[in-house]
């Protein structure tokens, strides 16, 4: 079964106030590590734009009308929050992201493909109901998971989601459902403050692992092995979904993990195990954070080499 690799040139359009670390540079960085003739084999489309409808599958309908509105005129940017932006042409990039998550869901879950990686930015796992935040608009994540449910019959979804930073957009909206598993490893404390073990859904359908700062390999992969794959694995999955943080490396500016792109491999290859024996292999990956360049390309390219193993 093939890897598909999905990504679409209109995410660069997203563009990025003066030095905000999640800026366009961090896609091309993605392109070149998967334009080495290593990946070759990778089935390789354009995402398509998603219909803004799709959105309402895990957002408050006034949230999503409101944000639509907020797109600023040519060069100009404008501030969701501190830290979070909008530009001319960020809304067909936002569609196009939560496009090449869904389009992979429909790829994997018809058998397409046997696992699928969606390069696009904005980012989403920050994304609440009704709230953006920490670069995040739309959790393309969450709607990806939604649809898989609802068009393709999953019953059950684990979310597994490596990014550096706790996804509380993901746990907010999954919080009190029990068809589906959200599990996070992430350093603690950091932004956004959310992710500690004792946060544990009304259904304990969440798993938090908090990481303190400077957690290496012996560390992270103990830890996983302990936490996280076993709850992915009891709960008999029909599909794992990654929210992929590639922002736990230790060269990465926003955190302090000393992790190195072969725990990404490692990791990803983890889960395919357990999705080999619960779900077909059904894995579906969407790009999160990461945000120093090499450290990014690195880590991409260890996660893709070991999705196309299946």
């Amino acid at each position: 079964m093939t890897t598909l690799y999905l990504t679409h040139p209109i995410c660069l359009e997203h563009e990025s106030p003066p030095g905000h670390p999640e800026r366009p540079d961090r896609l091309r960085a993605v392109w070149r590590a998967l334009d080495e003739p290593r990946f070759g084999a990778l089935h390789r489309r354009e995402a398509r734009a998603a219909d803004p409808a799709l959105a309402l599958l895990a957002h408050d309908e006034r949230y999503c009308e409101i944000l639509a509105t907020l797109i600023p005129p040519e060069g100009r940017i404008a501030h969701v929050d501190a830290d979070t932006y909008l530009s001319a042409h960020s809304w067909p990039a936002i569609l196009h992201a939560m496009g090449g998550a869904v389009q992979a869901v429909e790829a994997v879950m018809r058998g397409e493909a046997g696992n699928a990686f969606s390069a696009t930015r904005p980012p989403g796992h920050h994304a609440e109901r009704a709230r953006a935040m920490g670069f995040c608009l739309f959790n393309h994540v969450a709607v990806a998971t939604r649809y898989a449910q609802r068009e393709h019959g999953a019953e059950r979804v684990a979310i597994v989601d490596f990014d550096v930073h706790h996804g509380n957009g993901t746990q907010e909206i999954f919080w009190s459902d029990a068809s589906v598993l959200y599990a996070s490893s992430h350093q603690w404390p950091l932004y956004p403050g959310t992710g500690a073990a004792s946060e544990m859904g009304e259904h304990d359908n969440i798993v938090n692992l908090p990481l303190a700062s400077g957690t290496g390999p012996q560390v992270f992969r103990a830890a996983f092995e302990s936490v996280i794959l076993p709850r992915v694995d009891a709960f008999h999955p029909d599909l794992i979904v990654v929210s992929a943080g590639f922002d736990a490396h230790r060269r990465d500016p926003l955190a302090s993990l000393d992790l190195g792109q072969e725990e990404f491999g490692w990791v990803t290859r983890r889960l395919m195990e357990i999705a080999g024996r619960r779900c077909g292999g059904r894995i579906v990956s969407v790009l999160e954070g990461g945000y120093d360049l090499a450290g990014l390309s690195a880590s991409v390219a260890a996660h893709v080499e070991a999705l196309m193993e299946a």
